[in-house]
């Protein structure tokens, strides 16, 4: 069953981590519905990606893992609604 959620992705020295982050969101936009990215212009370094998801809670888990995995990414939450 799909789930509609929203996922925040808190990024550290985003130019760096920016195009890893890019590659799994690219595999998994079959999921998103819509993003939105921003960056604090007192925190030059650090980013924060909004994600509308619909999928399973397998998937939603796995892109989870693997974007927590990246070098880079500070935090990977998750809302289920």
């Amino acid at each position: 069953m799909d789930h509609l959620s929203v996922m925040s992705i808190r990024i550290d020295h985003r130019t760096n981590a920016a195009p890893k982050v890019q590659d799994v969101l690219t595999k998994n936009g079959d999921m998103i519905l819509g993003r939105f990215g921003i960056h604090d212009p007192g925190e030059i370094n650090q980013g924060l990606i909004t994600l509308s998801l619909r999928g399973n809670m397998g998937k939603i888990n796995h892109m989870m893992d693997e974007l927590s995995s990246l070098e880079g990414v500070l935090k990977v939450n998750h809302m289920q609604s």
